[in-house]
């Protein structure tokens, strides 16, 4: 059980990490993490309290990523905070944070790819974007994104009961997700597949971007809402690319452990700070200020207005 043995030196060095290190990576963590709960938070708040955005199918879909990315920062942000303070939990419990964490971590790029396919159908086809993209029909596709999401953590979980000794499920450990797969044989593997779905959802998205393009040279009226979709598909395909680095993360990690495990404790910090975090920052981004409508609802409940936004903020 290669995976198990790393986990185990990982805690002991954690214990063995310099105290003042410590703080200061989970201080840094705190103040790159807490800004964008914050803002995402807010923009959650702004979504819920507009009726437009929760009846329009591209904004139910960027509600649904922002509740992913919230879900996400919350509970890495604790795992993180138990592991600096060398809180180690029972596996029992860690399974199902580990299978949560997961599945919304699974979540990121097949969102992306809905709001990807939702663009291409409202500038490829504008005449059938109202009977195709409708409410209904996108919260069919989140249903869809979670079923989707959750098979492999429930497949890696059904294995780990069965086929773990009694001893290895009643230990204490860190909450990451290599304790779900001690066989590196299936931790590769599991590596593989999603490569191979990474490569159809970066294909879908080209494919987007590739007819959005076409659609505005052929355009010759509403260029600007074609150009407009383009910028927003590149900012998410930049998105997909920080998720599938996220993604990759831990199997460089597990290498990199193999050497160091002093490199590999900050190779985890960074990647986290800078792959983890920085892909969740993308979303407000793309729609929360790029959207001209949902910024004037921002800026509108930023004020703390209490009465409804004036039609004209719909137009």
């Amino acid at each position: 059980m290669a995976i198990q043995n790393a986990s185990e030196v990982e805690q002991m060095h954690l214990i063995q990490v310099d105290l003042v290190r410590r703080n200061i990576s989970l201080s840094l963590t705190q103040i790159f993490v807490w800004p964008f709960i914050y803002l995402i938070f807010f923009m959650l708040l702004t979504f819920s309290r507009k009726e437009a955005f929760r009846t329009d199918t591209r904004y139910i879909l960027f509600g649904h990523s922002l509740l992913v990315d919230l879900m996400f920062l919350l509970l890495t942000d604790l795992v993180v905070i138990l592991s600096y303070n060398v809180v180690l939990i029972p596996l029992h419990f860690c399974v199902p944070v580990c299978m949560l964490i997961d599945t919304i971590t699974a979540c990121a790029p097949l969102t992306i790819m809905a709001m990807c396919l939702e663009r291409y159908v409202a500038i490829c086809m504008p005449l059938r974007h109202n009977a195709i993209s409708t409410s209904r029909r996108a919260l069919m596709v989140i249903l869809m994104i979670w079923i989707l999401s959750f098979i492999i953590p429930f497949v890696d979980m059904l294995i780990l009961v069965s086929t773990a000794s009694r001893e290895y499920l009643s230990q204490k450990t860190h909450c990451h997700y290599e304790i779900m797969i001690p066989e590196g044989i299936r931790f590769f593997g599991r590596g593989l597949l999603f490569i191979v779905g990474m490569l159809i959802i970066l294909i879908i998205e080209v494919i987007c971007y590739v007819m959005i393009f076409l659609a505005a040279l052929a355009a010759s009226s509403d260029k600007k809402s074609s150009s407009k979709g383009q910028r927003t598909i590149s900012l998410h395909i930049i998105q997909f690319f920080l998720c599938s680095v996220e993604i990759v993360c831990p199997y460089i990690e597990n290498v990199v452990m193999q050497y160091d495990i002093q490199t590999y404790l900050t190779v985890r910090f960074v990647n986290f700070l800078v792959f983890s975090i920085t892909s969740r920052a993308v979303s407000p981004l793309v729609y929360g200020f790029r959207d001209e409508k949902f910024y004037a609802a921002m800026v509108y409940y930023l004020g703390c207005k209490i009465n409804v936004i004036s039609s004209d903020t719909d137009r």
